[in-house]
């Protein structure tokens, strides 16, 4: 298995898919010795299987080759997993707010401020139990609330993510908190209403296009995409040496962002530089120049779409007499008009793609999506399809268990192993929430809204409704269940759901988590729960772009302090609540499912083709099957060129089957809608968002706060990593009093204006709220513009709506309102701030409790921090 090895070598996979039922990444071998992990590095594809038996694959491109190599191409968010193992914010028992007295008063407006006690796991189970019994009782099953989606370790026996969702689907259901595309939100509102593509509104025909762009490709627009930072914690590093050859191949690669992010400064041959959130100003003013030019494709745009003719009326200016020209758009996005015509008079003459990894301003901003829609758009008028010209990621390359989204060559099976599957598996309760309604919900019953909400669903499924929240006859909300505890640093308007976790109406909130961090302080109880280092499992790893994988995963280390997993903590509730008896009897193997964790690996095992090529002992001893590339995958056809050749006999999930420029059914469903009609628009505000810089809000608060995904994080996941915060050049910036501040970017124009300097402390702020951060003069940032990473870890110094935060969770000051009337999405970058120094030791002074709170600079506050009595351990 490699040289210098130490120890027992253990696999495990360490991506963020979550889900166990998708797929994982990032596959790793783990050294272990005397219930100690020593070190965590790649792991090999040839130590049991030779290039024969992968039927290893090359890419052959204008005299070059690309292979994939032997290992996998993890990323520093896994190498380093062992510090989050070993994490001083590891949750070390069970705990009680000492103030929630669920005999007595349970002050609810103390949650996020409170201490906590230790308690036992009987106690805490047998309090979770009453609460569950009564809350059943008192209101119906329909008023406990399950959160049980996002982002974090990747399981399947004992997986986080629903766990508690399986118990309660046997005692009287419950309401699901539905994770809306917050991925993919500009794609699943908008680019599915012009060219269909489920699930998620990219393309999802993506077969052989790196290799066509290789041999074909003049050009790859990199629109808001940092290939070098957003897919490492679900992919590894295949992308960023897919960049490497794209340069060796003369190909050019054109970065549009406010930012010049980690990937633009590696690999850019240009940066066209735009505000966040006014992309779709920049593409009308490229369609207005193809138009005004006669450099667009109308013979294509005769047979592949319907509606243009309805576009170009817009974007001539005459459904609203506002030509969309490139002066006209350089006031609002920032990029000089010149720039606009010469990128677009490029882009004419070139074949160009387009690349995407997800995230930012581009496609989690109000109205993300019209430049979601506007993209499609513009690929059509150059000729969608043709050879060198598609839309492709970086990432998520089997997502959904789908093989035609893979660019690069496919392995013979996508492994599933969902027989083993111990989480949420995608049953919808009559009873559902949007994740982003969820503080109305709590807080001004009852809310309404279209479609269920979840990633995945149809396109038309955003047309079903009206649902409400409490059903017809149902109580309000009264109890709530998370195993994701960071909706407010990973949500919009997280002041506001601070708000709703500390509502009266509920009376109990309970938290499964590994690590002390973000909604954990407004539990009432909390159990600590394990990482996968301390459990026995199997796993997927489909992602890494090389050869698709089945794993099984030895437990590395005995379960740390007093945790259990995800599947054993709810399995103990089960247990307490037999006592009851009725619907509660025998609750315990009802919930279990009537086999053992090795039965249950032992399922998931054979639901893959490794199991025709192995037995099931001999799986366990090699710990992993890798599945071979797909013979005759350069016969597949690249992209969309079969669209391209043939819309009839290969149509689109449209209607029409073509490229809708105009849609009849937006049209049709939401006539009045004036944020999404029927045709891609720009638009200036709606009834949730004034957050234009040019608008009577942008005097008050004159910046656009960009916020991508984190160099050194995954969203809220490993905050804590003291090997990442010893880089005070990108993780965090120290201020005079020893906290680790998390960076703001701000151009060297606006920091003379407002007299600051790299290294001090600022507060990022409007309306709902201010967070800080500490500054970074630097050129890598627009004018007018500041840049903070999202998924800080959550240290409230004021609670709630207007409240300041030191953390720099910069989502608990994003708009409240979602993406637009008919859309349910998040807003979280592309919105108004303001900024101003701030004296950290004045603050200090003036909110002493916050400021005293135990931290270590080495990884934050530390799990004990709000600890009042340890007591007696178990």
């Amino acid at each position: 298995m490699g040289n210098n090895v130490l120890g027992t070598p253990i696999v495990k996979g360490l991506g963020f898919n979550s889900f166990g039922i998708g797929t994982n990444a990032c596959s790793v071998d783990i050294d272990e010795e005397n219930d100690k992990i020593l070190r965590i590095r790649p792991l090999r594809f040839d130590e049991h299987y030779t290039p024969e038996d992968l039927n290893a694959w090359k890419l052959e491109a204008r005299g070059k080759t690309f292979e994939p190599g032997f290992k996998t191409l993890i990323s520093p968010l896994s190498l380093c997993y062992k510090k989050r193992v070993y994490s001083k914010n590891r949750i070390p028992y069970p705990m009680k707010r000492v103030d929630w007295d669920p005999e007595g008063e349970r002050n609810p407006q103390n949650r996020g401020t409170s201490g906590y006690v230790r308690i036992s796991w009987d106690e805490a189970c047998s309090l979770i139990a009453s609460e569950i019994k009564r809350v059943h009782e008192a209101y119906g099953p329909a008023s406990i609330l399950c959160e049980l989606d996002g982002h974090g370790e990747t399981k399947f026996v004992h997986a986080p993510h629903g766990c508690q969702s399986r118990m309660f689907d046997l005692i009287g259901s419950y309401t699901l908190q539905t994770r809306q595309p917050d991925s993919w939100e500009g794609w699943y509102w908008g680019a599915k209403h012009m060219w269909g593509m489920d699930p998620l509104g990219q393309n999802s025909q993506m077969n052989n296009v790196i290799r066509d762009v290789a041999q074909n490709g003049d050009a790859v627009l990199f629109w808001g995409c940092d290939v070098e930072t957003t897919p490492l914690g679900w992919g590894g590093y295949l992308a960023s040496r897919l960049c490497y050859w794209f340069t060796e191949l003369g190909i050019k690669q054109i970065h549009i962002s406010p930012d010049v992010n980690y990937t633009n400064a590696v690999h850019a041959d240009k940066w066209i530089p735009v505000k966040p959130n006014t992309d779709a100003a920049l593409q009308l003013a490229i369609a207005y120049t193809w138009i005004k030019e006669g450099t667009y494709d109308q013979a294509y745009l005769d047979t592949h779409a319907v509606g243009f003719e309805n576009f170009k009326y817009y974007v001539m200016g005459g459904e609203d007499g506002v030509p969309k020209t490139p002066k006209w758009a350089e006031a609002i996005c920032g990029v000089p008009s010149y720039t606009i015509k010469a990128f677009a008079r490029y882009w004419a003459k070139h074949a160009v793609s387009i690349a995407h990894c997800n995230g930012g301003s581009y496609i989690r901003s109000c109205y993300a999506h019209e430049p979601a829609r506007l993209e499609v758009a513009l690929l059509g008028m150059q000729g969608l399809g043709k050879p060198g010209a598609n839309q492709f990621k970086f990432i998520e390359w089997t997502l959904y268990g789908m093989d035609t989204v893979t660019p690069l060559p496919p392995s013979v099976e996508i492994p599933d192993c969902s027989p083993a599957y111990r989480g949420w598996y995608r049953s919808f309760p009559k009873s559902f929430i949007p994740k982003t309604m969820i503080p109305e919900a709590i807080m001004n019953p009852p809310v309404s809204w279209y479609g269920h909400i979840g990633a995945g669903f149809p396109r038309e499924d955003q047309f079903d409704g009206p649902y409400t929240f409490p059903l017809e006859g149902n109580e309000r909300l009264h109890m709530i269940w998370s195993d994701t505890p960071c909706w407010e640093t990973c949500w919009n308007g997280g002041n506001e759901m601070q708000e709703a976790l500390r509502h009266p109406s509920i009376e109990f909130i309970v938290v499964q988590h590994p690590w002390m961090e973000n909604d954990c302080f407004f539990a009432d109880v909390i159990l600590p729960t394990n990482t996968k280092f301390e459990t026995e499992d199997i796993g997927t790893d489909s992602d890494n772009g090389q050869w698709n994988l089945v794993y099984y995963e030895r437990q590395a280390i005995k379960p740390r302090l007093e945790s259990k997993s995800d599947m054993e903590a709810v399995g103990e509730v089960a247990r307490a609540l037999e006592k009851f008896g009725g619907i509660y009897e025998n609750l315990y193997e009802r919930y279990m499912g009537g086999k053992t964790c090795e039965e249950y690996i032992q399922a998931g095992f054979e639901n893959t083709g490794a199991a025709k090529k192995m037995d099931f002992e001999e799986f366990k001893e090699k710990q992993y099957y890798p599945f071979p590339t797909r013979e005759g995958w350069e016969e597949m056809p690249a992209g969309l060129i079969q669209f391209y050749e043939d819309p009839e006999g290969h149509p689109l999930q449209t209607p029409s089957g073509k490229l809708e420029y105009y849609s009849t059914t937006l049209a049709s469903q939401f006539p009045d809608d004036k944020e999404r009609g029927p045709i891609p628009h720009w638009v200036d505000e709606g009834a949730g968002h004034q957050e234009r810089q040019y608008l009577e809000r942008g005097r008050k608060y004159p910046f656009l706060l960009v916020s991508n995904h984190p160099r050194w994080r995954v969203h809220a996941n490993l905050d804590d990593v003291t090997w990442f915060r010893e880089m005070e050049e990108t993780c965090k910036v120290t201020g005079p009093d020893g906290y680790k501040y998390e960076p703001v970017w701000v151009h060297p124009s606006d920091a003379g204006l407002l007299g600051l300097e790299t290294g001090d402390i600022v507060k990022l702020y409007n309306e709902r709220g201010a967070v800080l951060g500490g500054v970074r003069v630097t050129e890598r940032i627009m004018p007018s513009v500041v840049y903070q990473d999202h998924g800080s870890r959550v240290d409230s110094v004021v609670l709630g709506r207007g409240g300041l935060d030191r953390g720099g969770a910069n989502n608990l000051i994003a708009p409240y309102a979602t993406t637009s009337t008919h859309a349910f999405g998040e807003v979280t970058s592309g919105f108004l701030v303001n900024i101003e120094k701030v004296d950290v030791l004045a603050l200090a002074e003036q909110y002493p409790e916050a400021f005293g709170r135990d931290y270590d600079p080495g990884c934050g506050l530390v799990a004990t921090a709000r600890v009042v009595d340890e007591g007696e351990g178990e």
